[in-house]
């Protein structure tokens, strides 16, 4: 339980920007992880908001009101004033995001997707700047997702580097069940409190907690779920399994283990790597009764504890099995040697299951692409595939990457054909056009030991 701490200063020093407002409470948050924030509202000002409108995507869709960010620029001063009084006189109501379906990429089922309307991205993009100059303080090193400077990659690297330099030889694979939308929102705003005690930051949560979702006319509202669609519920989710997971690891379950134990965790998808297989199992158990106090569960498809390590492959070849493997972040890892053949080596290959899917999600949008100009269809391949590499691109990777490129090109050379008389571009012909226009090569991209290649 954090304890209640002095007030916050409301004023600060004339002259100071934001940005220095907001980095001078980031140093009292770390050097006092007891504080207990009241007056934070303040910084809702014109000057932050002004710079959340610049970083708004101008592409991004409209919500419920149509509005977009050419049309709100176009009077943005006045547009600004009147939110920041709104805002002020705590008249600002959130409105319901307007869902949409988009295809699930390697299924016949559709995802949905919560979009905000442009002032409430503007209010959520204010607010998580404000709270993150707190909770970045308080987050432990090993939670890497939606955070200012990490990445997938980072929490990679820090497998890699755990399961490498470490004497580990059990792995917890987890993921929780449908976690943004089982999100318990009165656990979510007691954990708030902890280090929020201005009550109109915590009105304002609640309220886009409360929005609600528009579809087919009428708007919904649940009591759990973090706001869809919107910038904050990533922050949100974190703060919410900061206290639910990552401090109960950290504070009380490693202390009881008899050797090495590190948690991974972006976003929802962790994995934890234990030294000992009865440290590894009991968390396995814990972990679901932790968790299920706070209203989640665990996928049990996709949590299990397995053998991985430096000595999984010769336990695994003594049983007559072949040593397990598992995904994180779209990637499979398994138990491999070194170059030179000596010396165990944790290995990546883009998982079936993420290949499968992002090669549908190439076709679907190939079909509907296939009518457009040559030269504009192919830069947008270019694109796709830089993107591709730029994610999967990792060290040992080479074959996973290269087989997609594979399989993009078979792809195109079938809908190129398409668009003519059947037949009337052959395989050499169409070889002839990719040396013309070459793709994007095949090659890694980010090192998995010590830096990234851009």
């Amino acid at each position: 339980m954090v304890e209640r701490g002095e007030e916050t200063p409301s004023v600060f020093r004339d002259g100071e920007t934001v940005a220095t407002k907001l980095r001078r409470i980031a140093e009292k948050a770390r050097k006092e992880p007891r504080l207990k924030f009241t007056s934070l509202y303040h910084l809702m000002n014109e000057e932050l908001l002004r710079e959340c409108f610049k970083r708004l995507r101008r592409d991004a869709a409209a919500g419920m009101d149509k509005m977009t960010k050419d049309m709100y620029a176009a009077n943005l001063d006045a547009n600004l004033s009147d939110l920041i009084g709104r805002l002020h006189r705590m008249a600002y109501i959130p409105q319901p995001v307007r869902r949409k379906y988009i295809p699930k990429p390697g299924s016949n089922k559709q995802r949905p997707l919560g979009i905000p309307v442009l002032e409430d991205k503007l209010v959520q993009s204010g607010l998580v700047q404000i709270l993150e100059a707190v909770y970045e303080q308080d987050f432990i090193n090993d939670s890497y997702g939606f955070r200012p400077g990490r990445s997938c990659h980072s929490a990679l690297r820090a497998l890699s580097d755990t399961v490498e330099s470490k004497p580990v030889n059990h792995i917890v694979e987890a993921d929780i069940k449908g976690f943004f939308d089982h999100v318990n929102q009165e656990w979510l705003m007691k954990f708030l409190e902890y280090r929020i005690g201005d009550k109109r930051i915590q009105r304002m949560v609640k309220r886009f907690l409360k929005a609600g979702v528009y579809e087919d006319g009428e708007t919904t509202v649940s009591d759990e779920g973090t706001p869809q669609g919107g910038v904050i519920s990533p922050l949100l989710a974190n703060i919410y399994l900061h206290y639910a997971l990552d401090l109960w690891f950290e504070k009380v379950f490693r202390k009881r283990c008899t050797g090495i134990a590190r948690l991974i965790r972006y976003a929802d998808d962790f994995v934890v790597c234990f030294q000992y297989k009865p440290d590894a199992e009991l968390f396995r158990r814990e972990v679901s009764i932790r968790l299920g106090k706070f209203g989640l569960e665990l996928e049990p498809t996709k949590t299990r504890v397995l053998e991985f390590g430096r000595f999984a492959v010769q336990n695994a070849k003594r049983r007559g099995e072949r040593a397990e493997t598992f995904d994180f972040l779209g990637l499979t890892h398994y138990c491999g040697t070194k170059r030179d053949g000596n010396g165990f080596r944790m290995k990546r290959i883009t998982a079936r299951k993420k290949f499968t899917a992002k090669l549908k999600d190439f076709k679907e949008w190939l079909k509907m692409a296939r009518t457009m100009k040559t030269k504009e269809l192919w830069k947008i391949v270019k694109a796709k595939l830089s993107g591709h590499y730029a994610y999967y691109g990792v060290t040992d990777n080479l074959r996973g990457i290269s087989r997609f490129e594979e399989e993009v090109k078979k792809l195109l050379f079938k809908w190129l054909n398409r668009r003519g008389k059947r037949g009337c571009l052959n395989w050499q012909e169409f070889s002839e056009m990719v040396k013309r226009f070459p793709l994007p090569e095949p090659r890694i991209r980010v090192r998995m030991f010590g830096f990234s290649v851009n």
